[in-house]
């Protein structure tokens, strides 16, 4: 279950005053939610702009991607949310003249992949984009207010103390910082490196501060100490992220998601992403699963194919090796009817990873693993995986 996050009064107002305010939303404009209201994203950065700002909230019971510009168009709402997949699913839907008939001028909200950044606009001539970054209960919250294509907010390189977020290097295994052997602090990470996103933690200061979880010692977990200086301390947000030499921050992945290959870092959001672009906007979820015989855990992609109409592997060879260095490309895929999504529209992926690319475990699932020497994808069946298994077959 999730956690409780303690909220209040001054953490409501500034988090939906700050978002009304980089978007200019006010008096004039109506703001189309139809996110879930107990997530923060619709019950209070949604909610709060009609509290806060004097903004007019159509709120929806559930969001449908063929009603969605149908909607924008009959309120007449010049702004709009987006979490998680949101803008794929309505990129994935088929064109009709309502997708730009319609006064949304920003759409606020944060998962908007970069791949399809500029096409969404394009499509459905929404003018500014605005992707944050925060988590409910953190002091880590940052936002895109410029239109940078894939950013998720800015941090100063002139002043850092202004605003005292870090990046600090992380072990890809086990997701905890890693730490200089002399002074056992942490190692900052230089632009273009990933690393996860902490922030300086000042108690009772209104923006440095922590309210955290309802449960002291959940909190308590989250903290960090001794990261730069002996005797400071910072809130863990468990996100890896990449700064670039301007100052640009863009997502990466969760802690727990990245997985190593051949010595390398495995994004998995941008596998997803390279692989949904191939396959028209489809559902996909990469994680990384152990092989026998092998060190780290090899990519493994989820593809959903609700209609059974097959999923054109060929067409995944064909295009991955110009999109994705050989040790991201995945080298097991699994067709399933459906991808199972959170609340917020993000892939559920404990089971799949639970279940490997083992037929036994796969449901009948369409299996596939990728031939070394051919580049193609071929099926992954009992015999298969036993050869994988006595590394017949290697990677």
């Amino acid at each position: 279950m999730p956690k409780a996050a303690v909220i209040s009064h001054l953490r409501f107002a500034m988090m939906s005053n700050t978002i009304g305010l980089f978007f200019g939303l006010g008096l004039g404009d109506i703001l189309y939610d139809c996110l879930p209201l107990y997530h923060t994203a619709g019950g209070i950065l949604g909610i709060g702009q009609a509290f806060l700002r004097g903004v007019t909230v159509v709120i929806k019971r559930k969001f449908s991607a063929s009603a969605f510009w149908d909607d924008c168009a009959r309120y007449q709402c010049t702004a709009a949310q987006y979490i998680g997949e949101i803008c794929r699913y309505l990129l994935a839907q088929p064109a009709k003249q309502s997708d730009r008939r319609h006064r949304v001028r920003v759409m606020f909200g944060n998962g908007l992949r970069p791949q399809i950044w500029r096409e969404f606009q394009q499509r459905f001539g929404v003018d500014k984009m605005g992707e944050f970054y925060g988590a409910t209960e953190s002091n880590c919250n940052m936002v895109n207010i410029d239109n940078t294509v894939g950013a998720v907010g800015f941090l100063s390189q002139i002043a850092p103390s202004v605003y005292p977020l870090r990046l600090v290097r992380v072990d890809p295994d086990t997701g905890e910082p890693l730490r200089n052997p002399r002074d056992q602090l942490c190692v900052p990470a230089g632009p273009g490196e990933p690393g996860e996103l902490i922030g300086s933690v000042v108690p009772g200061d209104a923006i440095r501060g922590i309210d955290g979880y309802v449960c002291k010692q959940a909190t308590e977990k989250k903290m960090l100490r001794n990261v730069l200086r002996h005797g400071d301390c910072y809130f863990s947000t468990g996100d890896v992220l990449v700064m670039d030499e301007l100052g640009y921050m863009y997502f990466r992945d969760r802690t727990g998601d990245t997985f190593r290959w051949k010595g390398e870092n495995v994004s998995t959001s941008e596998v997803e992403a390279c692989l949904s672009n191939v396959l028209s906007l489809a559902d996909c979820a990469v994680y990384g699963v152990e092989v026998p015989g092998n060190e780290g855990r090899a990519g493994m992609a989820a593809v959903a194919d609700p209609e059974g109409r097959g999923v054109e592997v060929a067409r995944l060879a064909q295009h991955l090796p110009r999109l994705l260095p050989a040790y991201a490309r995945p080298l097991f895929l699994r067709i399933v009817r459906h991808i199972e999504a959170t609340g917020t529209f993000k892939m559920k992926k404990t089971e799949l990873r639970k279940d490997g690319f083992d037929p036994d475990r796969c449901c009948g699932d369409p299996l596939y693993y990728l031939c070394c020497r051919s580049g193609q994808y071929l099926a992954l069946d009992g015999p298969a995986f036993a050869a994988i298994a006595r590394g017949e077959i290697r990677f």
